[in-house]
């Protein structure tokens, strides 16, 4: 078996942290923790060295990696001479956290967008209904605006969004006085 991966008490620190993390997000712990184990090492691994340094069964390492390639968060490469697949992520943040918010939004919010156009379309609504009608026309109305405005954030080039943050939290300084 291929030798573990020696981390030190602030990678393992990480690591749990962010199954933690993940767990409480909705993402599966030791997933989280296969996509951490990535990101801190810096290269790519491969499943018996991922399975012996976090010391998680063989196939819960499968399961999980075939889930972060399912995100497309980790993809596969291959080292010379050796036949068996290396497993990496991306170093960049801003690449992940798009990555992320595209996947949330094409898994999440996108089939709720399109169950409520849907809904208001093949809905008659009784006189009683109105004002359900118009709350759930209101709630269309704005997650439209949240995706539009979503989709162009994600265009921006990392540099713009931090100047975009930093603005808007001293835009909510000053409203507050």
């Amino acid at each position: 078996m291929e030798d573990k991966i020696q981390l030190s008490e602030q990678g393992n620190q990480f690591i749990l942290h962010w199954g933690e993390m993940g767990s409480r997000w909705g993402i599966n712990r030791t997933v989280s923790q296969i996509h951490a184990f990535l990101y801190y090492i810096g290269k790519p691994a491969n499943a018996e060295q991922i399975a012996e340094t976090l010391q998680v069964a063989r196939s819960n390492v499968s399961n999980s990696l075939k889930e972060l390639q399912n995100w497309n968060l980790i993809h596969i490469t291959h080292m010379m001479g050796d036949r068996r697949d290396y497993f990496e992520t991306s170093l960049d943040v801003w690449a992940l956290f798009r990555t992320v918010i595209t996947e949330r939004k094409t898994r999440e919010f996108d089939p709720t967008v399109r169950f409520l156009e849907g809904f208001l379309q093949e809905n008659q609504f009784n006189n009683d209904e109105k004002e359900a009608k118009a709350r759930v026309e209101n709630m269309l109305e704005l997650m439209l605006a949240l995706s539009s405005w979503g989709d162009e954030m994600l265009k921006l080039k990392p540099e713009t969004l931090t100047k975009i943050m930093k603005y808007g939290a001293k835009i909510q300084q000053l409203l507050r006085g």
